[in-house]
């Protein structure tokens, strides 16, 4: 019996409900709004607004909530009810168009990297009608922008429905240009995010401080078994695990998240769920809504679902690939190679307008991944390196070769490749093996950008990556639109690209120590750290395309250098602070109980006439080095994380102090796991105050 289809999409105020509770011309205003644009009028607001309060009333909500996303990288809700006071002492439930369109909640205690100051507590949300409404734990829930009262944006959406905006204006300048765009008035970027997490028993979760405090384990030494064997990715997926997938399923399909694929992934206890594509502000609010529910029902299990990207040392962490796509109104893939010599011209365009954002904006793309817990990955032999590559597989690589050089694609075709005069060679969308260690591949009619950190939302990637691309799409059609030989320029222009910017295509092993080499010959940035790329945001180039396009301010992106670097070293203190903590209550007295233990065991046994007590003897003097030296580690964690906070009511520059705690915090935490990882090898279990990697990996039977 088919259970899915009557639940999906149940608690959305979709299309599908709105067509059927709207009066007609109400219902194609908004539609006007939500597919072309057009400003939302006052009046229509009126309607949808009471029309939405009466389904969600049946629907058993009581109240409403402008859900949005700061700066925090989580989503934030305020709710109020819908009741409204009568004579009587009697309530009555109103909605008004003025509650759906705009709310006010209090600006000052969010991030604003000092946009706003404490005193100014004032700030807007402002409805986005493109992403449908939804039904939350008993309250409606209205996306929505969030900006200042002075109009910058303090949020994740705004400017990205200002990138999608500004590639959609440039894509179409482009298209008009090609034949078959009959009908294109926009373009729409679309994304799958597929997101990894791991499972965790909860009782055992919550004999780690560190997990609870940081989502990592600071602590912990390897268990005798992780993912040498292989055997764990797409293996049989346990019952326990199962039923948590299946009840994970329902509550996103019940709120229209297109949740397709699940399967284990390469760790013990790690997961993935993948979706099918949506418009990409509808992606990223449905990804935050994922990563909610997948915390919430894994609670409902006594299970604690971790997003962090590196929970566990030693085995893979978590990341989150952003599946990234363009298309028109019409329906059109625009990376789907054509059939036609036009069509073809203009996939290779489309193509090597993104070859060259990639390349020109390396940093950029960089950045928008950059996070205390994303680089633990990148670079580790496990993600894609800190630098920024575009795999295209061997046949189109070679495609582009011969455009270059001017020579016959000898695959499929004898004819050289002139641009709009030969066939592109047909080729299916997976023509070559795919490329895990590429940071940047083509997957047939798509791009995956595989650096995104799992617990992180997919909103500044696709920001970034939108705007950069626009650029080039702009730059593209200034030279088109005043040509007087088409196809010549066309030509022209995609040989001149694939020649200057081919330094960014590599198709090899990006965990190989010789691409870090050849990297450097290219010219490409290896950004190791967040402290290393955060600077980059502010380069004139970068500032220039945001402000050009209007997606960010420079007062904006200033901000978003401090917010990211405050959290960065906010996060790293956190973590330190945990660490000294768990040090000094909780290993160095295990180290000094186990030495004492050994001492007495020594005494005893040569009180009653035992001559060897080699073990004891030796054990006793490996426990007490290492408890001295995770004593004297934990001394030098301790200052320097004294001498961080130092250098902050100084009134230190935010990249300055993200960098010490980089370079001097971070390294000395590094330090002192080692031998205390080395202590948890050595020490009894029923003495180690901790639960063990293999207690933590295997908890969930």
């Amino acid at each position: 019996m088919d259970e899915v289809t009557p639940i999906f999409g149940e608690n959305v105020f979709n299309e599908t409900v709105m067509k059927a509770r709207l009066p007609k011309e109400t219902y194609k205003q908004l539609m006007k709004t939500i597919e072309g644009g057009e400003k939302l009028d006052s009046s229509v607001a009126t309607v949808v607004a009471n029309a939405m309060k009466d389904w969600a009333v049946e629907k058993g909500a009581t109240h409403f909530t402008h859900w949005f996303q700061p700066l925090t990288g989580i989503t934030a809700e305020k709710h109020d009810s819908f009741i409204t006071p009568i004579d009587g002492g009697k309530v009555i439930m109103e909605f008004s168009g003025k509650e759906l369109v705009q709310g006010e909640p209090d600006a000052s205690s969010f991030p604003s990297g000092g946009i706003r100051a404490t005193f100014e507590a004032r700030g807007y949300t402002a409805w986005d009608p493109t992403s449908y409404a939804f039904i939350k734990d008993g309250t409606l829930c209205i996306p929505t922008a969030f900006c200042s009262y002075t109009g910058e944006a303090l949020d994740k959406k705004t400017p990205l429905l200002r990138s999608m905006q500004a590639i959609s204006k440039q894509a179409v300048r482009v298209l008009k240009m090609f034949e078959g765009n009959e009908g294109v008035t926009s373009v729409k970027t679309t994304v799958g995010p597929e997101q990894e997490y791991f499972l965790v028993d909860r009782e055992v979760y919550n004999k780690r401080e560190d997990l609870i405090y940081t989502g990592r384990t600071l602590y912990g030494a390897k268990a005798p078994k992780g993912q040498e064997l292989e055997d764990h990715y797409f293996g049989m997926i346990k019952p326990r695990v199962q039923a948590f997938m299946k009840d994970l399923n329902r509550e996103l399909w019940k709120l229209g998240i297109l949740a397709k694929t699940e399967h284990n992934e390469v760790a013990p206890a790690q997961h993935e769920l993948a979706p099918i594509f949506s418009t990409t502000n509808i992606a990223c609010d449905h990804n935050q809504l994922t990563m909610e529910m997948m915390r919430k029902v894994a609670a409902k299990h006594g299970m604690v679902c971790l997003l962090h990207e590196k929970p566990f040392a030693g085995v893979n962490g978590s990341g989150k690939h952003n599946n990234w796509s363009i298309s028109t109104n019409t329906g059109k893939n625009l990376l789907d190679p054509g059939a036609t010599p036009d069509q073809n011209a203009q996939f290779l365009l489309f193509l090597c307008a993104i070859i060259k954002a990639v390349d020109e904006y390396q940093d950029l793309l960089r950045i928008s991944v950059a996070s205390a817990g994303n680089d633990h990955r990148l670079g580790a032999n496990e993600a894609p390196p800190a630098i920024i590559s575009i795999f295209l597989g061997d046949e189109l690589s070679a495609i582009l070769d011969s455009i270059e050089k001017g020579v016959p694609y000898g695959k499929h075709e004898k004819e050289k490749m002139q641009i709009g005069v030969t066939v592109l060679p047909d080729f299916n969308k997976d023509t070559t093996d795919r490329n895990r260690t590429s940071p940047f591949a083509f997957t047939g009619n798509k791009f995956e950008f595989r650096m995104l950190g799992s617990n992180e939302s997919i909103a500044c990637a696709n920001v970034f990556l939108n705007t950069v691309v626009a650029e080039e799409l702009s730059q593209f059609a200034d030279i088109l639109e005043k040509s007087k030989d088409f196809k010549g320029d066309l030509h022209d222009l995609i040989l001149k690209t694939i020649k200057e910017h081919k330094r960014i295509i590599f198709n090899g092993n990006g965990y190989d120590d010789s691409w870090v080499k050849e990297a450097e010959k290219r010219g490409l940035y290896n950004l190791k750290s967040t402290p290393e790329a955060l600077p980059h945001i502010l380069d004139e180039k970068n500032v220039k395309v945001f402000e050009k396009f209007g997606v960010y301010s420079k007062v904006e992106l200033e901000s978003r250098y401090e917010i990211h670097n405050e959290n960065y070293s906010k996060i790293i203190n956190i973590e330190a602070e945990t660490m000294l903590e768990m040090a000094k209550k909780d290993i160095l007295p295990t180290a000094s109980k186990y030495a004492t233990t050994l001492a007495s065991t020594i005494g005893l046994k040569k009180a009653a006439g035992e001559a060897d007590t080699t073990y004891e003897s030796e054990m006793l003097k490996k426990v007490s080095s290492l408890t001295s030296s995770i004593y004297k580690k934990t001394a030098a964690l301790e200052k320097a994380v004294l001498d961080a906070k130092e250098l902050g009511s100084n009134g230190a520059d935010s990249g300055k102090i993200a960098t010490f705690y980089r370079e001097s915090v971070f390294a000395a935490m590094g330090e002192l796991r080692v031998v205390a990882d080395e202590l948890e090898v050595i020490t009894p279990k029923e003495l180690w105050p901790f639960p063990s990697y293999g207690d933590l990996l295997y908890s969930v039977r």
